[in-house]
This record gives structure tokens, sequence and C-alpha cells, in this order.
């Protein structure tokens, strides 16, 4: 049975999600679990959770160890054939809320800033050097491991280990998974709906919904026709809002829905967040620091939940939609299943970068996890893709090298910021950015 290694699993909730769907997986479930994190109060709360469940889903089958810290990073890594990774570098206080405060100081304004955006830049650059650390062990002590990287901005991390490491890895994320059914359903369309079909591809957070039937029969004409009217009544001076706005518009405009949400993608482009046209901002609503307003909501729910999962003596779970167990499984038993993966494009977008890192239709077999030929995209989409990956291609650069002026690059071709920011701006935000991060961020030249 595998060694399974989990890399932030203070992260509890998530921990739970993951880490139960193995206990419940008959390839998985006696195998070794190794929980590692920097938090020694998370760490110990993550392992009794983990030990409860053992017992009352998996009488106990699987071996489970807990690991402190650098010094211990190695013995958790060592002989893994699959790492899980959950990091989040710098937390809520201090990193996000400078993420997000320093900008507002230029005017800019941002939404989740985990993705994208001059917040999804200095959360790359503070978390790809732990992840290469992290490489360097895999390398080390595990090399022929799995590394499922759950944690964002997904396509800049995945992409800066597909191409500063040997390490296997593929990118996971939740919002391809549900998106056409989600579609469907916010506009009253999926009751009835017998055998639905997609297919999706593009970046991360921004992968394009191609394709949508119901045997055989092209959804998207009755889509746009009931996305106009709904959007074109919400737009409307006291309208009812609601939370798929800037998605419809972009479907209506570009020709094809996104993968993630409004308030995610409200960011990506410079349509939206204007200082130059405020009404957008209640018209399409948008939520802006969404993100921060998360975050406080999150750990004061934690507080009030912990003991129900923490110290719950008859704590079950069942199997979720995750991805985690099902590709792992799929390669203990070669049984294949289809995936939404996040890995190094190499031709399979061909009006895509080599070198990006895209989400595309990923077979999983005993050969590991296998990208699919997609073909060109829709040129608009292509294009608009190619706006964030050259944010992305640019802070891998910075980060890998340890150069400043790819930071101020990278800030300077983002979107949203280079529609609202002059670049004297830009580049004495990110200085400010920069010395409000300290030694969070390695030194840059």
């Amino acid at each position: 049975m595998p060694k399974i290694t989990f890399m932030g699993a203070g992260s509890s909730i998530f921990a739970k999600n993951v880490l139960g769907d193995t206990l419940l997986t008959p390839a998985l479930r006696e195998g070794h679990i190794a929980l590692y994190d920097i938090d020694a109060t998370r760490l110990k709360e993550s392992k009794l959770m983990m030990d409860t469940l053992n017992k009352n889903i998996n009488r106990g089958r699987a071996t489970i160890t807990a690991h402190l810290g650098v010094a211990q990073r190695k013995a958790a890594l060592k002989g893994s054939k699959y790492v899980i990774n959950a990091i989040q570098v710098g937390g809520y206080k201090p990193s996000t809320v400078i993420d997000f405060e320093i900008p507002k100081k230029y005017g800019l304004r941002q939404t989740i800033a985990d993705t994208l955006g001059i917040g999804g830049v200095f959360r790359s650059l503070r978390t790809i050097p732990v992840m290469m650390d992290f490489a360097r062990d895999i390398e080390a002590v595990c090399p022929d491991a799995w590394f499922l990287n759950y944690t964002n901005p997904m396509a800049m991390l995945t992409g800066a280990l597909l191409q500063g490491s040997r390490v296997k890895s593929v990118g996971l994320c939740h919002s391809v998974q549900g998106c056409a059914e989600g579609l469907l359903r916010g506009l009253g369309m999926l009751e009835g709906v017998e055998k639905l079909q997609w297919k999706i591809a593009g970046i991360n957070h921004m992968a394009w919904l191609l394709e949508i039937t119901d045997d055989g029969v092209d959804l998207y004409p009755e889509i746009k026709r009931r996305a106009a009217k709904k959007l074109a009544d919400a737009r409307k001076s006291g309208a009812m809002k609601y939370g798929d706005m800037v998605r419809h518009a972009m479907m209506l405009y570009f020709g094809y829905y996104i993968t993630e949400s409004s308030e995610h993608n409200a960011e990506y482009t410079p349509y939206w967040i204007k200082a130059r046209f405020p009404e957008l901002i209640k018209e399409f609503n948008i939520p802006l620091d969404e993100y921060p307003r998360r975050c406080v909501n999150q750990i004061a729910g934690w507080k009030k939940r912990k003991n129900e999962i923490i110290s719950n003596p008859i704590l079950s779970h069942s199997r979720t939609h995750e991805y985690g167990s099902y590709i792992m499984e799929a390669i203990e038993t070669d049984t294949p299943i289809r995936i939404g993966g996040n890995v190094s494009n190499n031709g399979s977008i061909p009006n895509l970068p080599p070198k990006a890192c895209v989400e595309i239709a990923c077979v999983v077999d005993r050969n590991g996890v296998q990208p699919t030929m997609v073909g060109d995209l829709p040129e608009q989409c292509a294009s608009l893709n190619r706006t964030n990956i050259n944010v992305q291609l640019m802070i891998i650069e910075a980060a890998l090298t340890r150069k400043r002026d790819a930071i101020y690059h990278a800030a300077a071709l983002d979107p949203h910021t280079a529609a609202e920011l002059p670049l004297d701006k830009i580049r004495k935000m990110c200085d400010d950015l920069i010395l409000a991060h300290g030694k969070m961020l390695p030194k840059y030249t």
C-alpha cells in the first residue's frame, strides 16, 4: 500500500476531505499517511482528527504519522508515492492583508487576489520558493512520487514546479467539475437534461466551456438567450443582482462560458474594476475585498466548528468529488479515469505558449497523468488566456531567477493593474509590497 504525504495538513477540513477519501478507497486504505505542517497546534488537531476517522471508517488499517517543521520534512516525504500540497504561505495575517491593503493605497482594488492580479503575483512569489524546497526534498527521498497541487495560484505554482524541477506534478481545481451543471442550474435548465456532455480547456480559473450538449443537442443557443435576458433584467437600476453576472457578460461578449466564478474573473481582465467607471462595481455585483472577508469568516467559523471535527469521537466521512483519491486509485489499480488537470501545455493547445500551464482533460492510469490533445482554442479565448499567461510566465521566471526586474515586468503585464496604473506607480507599488513582505520573500536582485 502506498505512502501519501500531505503538505499543509493543518488545513483540517481539506485534509479530512482528501485523506478521508483515501480511507474509503480499498487500494489506498491500508497505506501510510504522513501529515506535515509548520504549525504544531494545527498539526496536532489534524492528527487527532485523522486517527478518529481511521478508527471509525477504516478499522484502523492506515498508519498515520505527524511531522512538524522543516527538520522533519524529509522524513515526512521519504518513500512517498503521492504528495498532496495544500499550503498557504503567510496566511491571512500578515500576507493576505498586505496583498490587498498596499495596492488599495494606489487605487488598485481586488476581489480574490489568489490567481492573478498584483495579489496573485505576490502570493506566488512567497509560495514558489517553499514549493521548490519541497521539490528538492522530493527529488532526494521520493523521486518517483506524484505531486498533486491544490494550492493557488494554480498555474504559477504548478508551472514553476514543472519548469524548475524533475517532480511529476499536476494541479487540481474544483472549477471544471461543476461548471456545466452550475451554468444550467443557474438558468433553470438542468432539470430534464439526461445525457449532458461538455468539453472544457484553457487555463486555471479561465478555462472555457467549449461545448455543452444534451444527447447531442447544442445547449448554447438557449443558454445565451436566457443569460442575456437575466443579465439585462439584473442590470436595471434597483433590480435584484445575482452572482454570475460577470461570467454571463463575458460569455455574451466572447462566446463561451468561463469555469471560475464572477468574483474571480472580474480581476483577470481590464473591463470590470475601474476607477473611472465605479458604477460597474454595483451594476455587475462585483464584491471588492471578498477574499479578506472570507478569511475572517472562515477563521471565526473554524473556532466554532473545531470541536465538532477535531474532538468528535463519532466523526465520519463520505467520499467527496475531490480528484485526489480517484487519481491515486487509478494509478494503483490501472483503472483509467478522466480528470481536468493543470499540466504543461507542450502543444496540447497549439495557440497557447508551449511552456504555459494549461487546464485540460487528462487520462489517468498506471502510467500517471497523461494530457490529451485539445487543438486550438477560439482565437478570442486564446487571446484572453495569453494576457494571463504572460504574467504567469514572468512570475515563474522571477521566482526561479530571483530577478527583481521580472517582478516589475509581471506586474506591468497584468491586465487589471496595467489598466489602472502607470508604469512608475506599478514599480513603486511592487517596491512597497516587497518591503512589506520582508523575510517572507527571498532576496531579489
